[in-house]
């Protein structure tokens, strides 16, 4: 049977560059390549070694999402959710529905600007 990973999230924004500075503070990554693409866009990919997320843009690129129409949200784990949390608000954003799942995580979930969901979970 195949064993696989999740390799990377294509998503659509209206600000790559926004959306890739919030992502290198939250989660320590780096901006592996950026350039023009398809649809004459322009895509950034910004992640680790092994994942990251592409953030594409171009002139048909609206946001204002909604949520659930498809994606309900991209979960990214920290090592310091306090100190994950402080890097959001840094960004604008606001964090909500603070939760602890027994015997789990700690998380709480925030609204980009384009109203993409996204969860922040800790294990620690």
């Amino acid at each position: 049977m195949p064993k696989g990973r999740l390799e990377h999230a294509n998503i659509s924004v209206t600000d790559p560059d926004r959306s890739a500075a919030l992502l290198k503070d939250l989660l320590g990554w780096h901006e592996r390549w950026s350039g023009p693409s398809m649809g004459n866009g322009r895509t950034i990919h910004v992640g680790g070694e092994d994942n990251y997320v592409s953030l594409y843009t171009s002139e048909a690129v609206v946001g204002d999402y909604r949520k659930g129409q498809p994606l309900n949200h991209i979960a990214f784990m920290v090592d310091d959710l306090d100190a994950a949390e402080v890097i959001v608000v840094k960004h604008g954003l606001e964090p909500f529905s603070h939760g602890k799942y027994e015997p789990g995580p700690r998380t709480f979930y925030f609204f980009d600007w384009d109203g993409i969901e996204f969860e922040v979970v800790s294990y620690e």
